[in-house]
Order: C-alpha cells, then sequence, then structure tokens
C-alpha cells in the first residue's frame, strides 16, 4: 500500500490541542508541497505524492486524538471515520486508521457491556455509582500520585536542610511558579499536566501543543517567572507585617530562584522565551544585563549576559521580533533585580 508524504499526524495516538469538530475545507487544485495542478477528487498528488488535504487529515487526527484521551470513544470513532474520505482507499494511512477505529468499536463494546452488567446489579442505585466514580475520577486528577510524592520528597529534603516553616513556603513558592505555566497553557485551549516536583532538582508542568507559535511560547514560559514574582512579593509583605524572618528568606530566594530561571540556556523558562527575540532583541538584553550588574552588583545578571551573548550566535534567532517578550523579559530583569537589590539577603539565619 502506498505510504503517502506529509501524514504523519494521522498515525492514531497524536497528542491534540485541537477542537472535536473539523469543518469541511474548501476544494484545493495545486499541490500543497510541488504546487502543480491537481484535478477535482483527486486525493493525492501524482507528481510528488503529496496528500492534498493532509491539513484537514491532521486536525481530524488531532480532534480524534483528543476524544480519545477524554474516554471519548464514540466522537473520536465518528472522526476517524470522517477522515477516511480524504484518503486513498488504497493508501496504508487508510488501513491503519480503519483497524484504530475497529480497536475503537472493541473498547467501547467493552464498556458498554461492563456498565450494563453493574446497572443490572445495582438497578436503581446505579446513578449514585455513576456519581461516585466521577467524584472519585476528580478527585485522583487533583492529587495525581506522582505530584503528591513530589511535594512529599521536596517538603522532607527541604525541612531536613532549612526546617519545615521554610521548607513549606519554599515548596508553595515554587508551585505558584509553576501554576503560572500551568494556568496560561490552559488559557490557550491545551492540555497540561498538574507540576511535577523534583526533589532537589526543580519543577516543570507538561504539556502538549501542535503548531504552537514562538511568542506563545515565549508568553508561557515567562508566565512562571511573572507567577514567581508575585509570590517573593506576596513573602515580603508578610514579613513586613509579621517581622518573621522566614518570609524574608522566602522572599530574597523566591526572587533570586525566579531570576535564575531568566537565564537563556539549558531548560531554563529564559531559554523558551528567547526563542521568540530576533538578535537585536538578544542584544538590547544582552546590554541591559550588564547595565544592571553594574548598577546593582547582583553576579546573576553576568550568567544573564554570558547566556544571551551566546544566544546571540545560535541560528535559531526569528527574523521578527516578539516586542511583547522582550517587555516582559526586560520588566522581569528590572523587577527581580531591583527585589534582590533592596532586599538583604538574610543567609541561614531565621529559617529554622
Amino acid at each position: 500500500m502506498p505510504d503517502y508524504a506529509n501524514s504523519n499526524a494521522l498515525l492514531p495516538g497524536a497528542v491534540s490541542t485541537e477542537p472535536a469538530t473539523v469543518p469541511t475545507p474548501e476544494a484545493i487544485y495545486s499541490c500543497p508541497n510541488c504546487e502543480h495542478w491537481i484535478a477535482e477528487g483527486i486525493l493525492a498528488c501524482p507528481d510528488c505524492g503529496t496528500l492534498v488535504y493532509s491539513q484537514h487529515l491532521n486536525s481530524i487526527g488531532a480532534a480524534a486524538a483528543r476524544a480519545e484521551q477524554e474516554d471519548r470513544l464514540v466522537d473520536a470513532r465518528e472522526l476517524w471515520l470522517s477522515a477516511l474520505p480524504w484518503l486513498p482507499e488504497d493508501a496504508s494511512q487508510a488501513d491503519q486508521i480503519r483497524q484504530h477505529i475497529a480497536s475503537l468499536e472493541g473498547r467501547q463494546q467493552a464498556v458498554d457491556d461492563r456498565q450494563a452488567k453493574w446497572k443490572k446489579r445495582l438497578g436503581p442505585l446505579f446513578p449514585l455509582f455513576v456519581a461516585a466514580v466521577k467524584l472519585k475520577s476528580f478527585f485522583f486528577l487533583i492529587f495525581k500520585l506522582k505530584f503528591l510524592l513530589g511535594f512529599l520528597g521536596y517538603f522532607a529534603l527541604y525541612w531536613a536542610l532549612f526546617g519545615w516553616k521554610f521548607a513549606l513556603g519554599f515548596i508553595a513558592a515554587i508551585l505558584v511558579h509553576e501554576m503560572g505555566h500551568y494556568v496560561a497553557v490552559r488559557r490557550r485551549g491545551l492540555r497540561a499536566d498538574l507540576p511535577v516536583l523534583l526533589p532537589g532538582l526543580g519543577a516543570y508542568v507538561r504539556w502538549y501543543s501542535e503548531g504552537i507559535t514562538m511568542p506563545e511560547l515565549a508568553a508561557i514560559a515567562l508566565a512562571g517567572p511573572v507567577w514567581g514574582l508575585g509570590a517573593a512579593v506576596a513573602c515580603l509583605g508578610l514579613f513586613v507585617w509579621t517581622h518573621q524572618p522566614v518570609f524574608q528568606a522566602l522572599a530574597y530566594t523566591g526572587a533570586l530562584i525566579n531570576l535564575v530561571n531568566l537565564i537563556p540556556v539549558l531548560w531554563f523558562d529564559g531559554a523558551q522565551a528567547t526563542y521568540a527575540l530576533n538578535r537585536l532583541g538578544r542584544g538590547l538584553l544582552l546590554v541591559s544585563c550588564v547595565l544592571f550588574f553594574g548598577l546593582m552588583h547582583e553576579g546573576v545578571f553576568l550568567f544573564l549576559a554570558a547566556g544571551m551573548a551566546w544566544r546571540m550566535f545560535t541560528p535559531d534567532a526569528p527574523q521578527e521580533n516578539s516586542v511583547r517578550t522582550l517587555t516582559v523579559y526586560l520588566a522581569l530583569l528590572i523587577a527581580l533585580g531591583a527585589f534582590l537589590y533592596f532586599v538583604p539577603d538574610p543567609g541561614a539565619i531565621g529559617r529554622r
């Protein structure tokens, strides 16, 4: 069977960010790849083998994958069926979809049989059973095992090092930072998992996307430090109100960690945000970091400057600059740097 080009996203199991309904596309009369003329009704280019309606098929595949992730098997089956008329009958992708539809039908039949069995056993109590299962699933989603284990491991480690008050506040600040990413992802209609805490290493939010723009990626990356700055300000307010040294330690540490996260290397948030900045934008941030080091004498700005200098020569700089990304990045550098400059480092004093 022919394996036509530009069809990877049709394979079942792709991660979805698309809506459950996919509108019918307009007729296409030129190949999306080689731009050769195509007669009406032709589904694959005779010259290069490209699927004519590959973009529409990818949208169907994404929507069907999302329906499967949400256990809407009937909707998923209908979506996969809607893809077949847009594929040549002899395409290997069409055969894969037919096999996947058969597996979905089997899964749905198993669900229906299981539900019928419990409905027969429970009789009039069955609606209460369904409600209890949904409630259990909800709480399981909120308190996922790996999230709970990460939280306990984080708390135990920092309790042993700095005392339980600092440990609890530090975990809360880290979660606020990660929830900034989570909310930014969810606001864009994308799927995201709850934050995962890695004791001694940090934390992350795993999320899924297709076709996201670089400015959107930068906005998601910078949302963490923005929320982290808010957590540091809240801790500083608690210190002014209570005069408890632990809140001063949390405020300073939180600001420092979020500033370090802006270094544009490795897995840091700054690296993701820099993808939306062209060489001019990166150069402006490089100069700014050098100036901030001269004014504030905070060593982290030297690392920021070094990272941005390296990114000046990497081949990933776009042609267009994201002004919003540059503005938010620069504002965070100023705010977090000023925070460290005016809030004294309490060291280890008062953390227990």
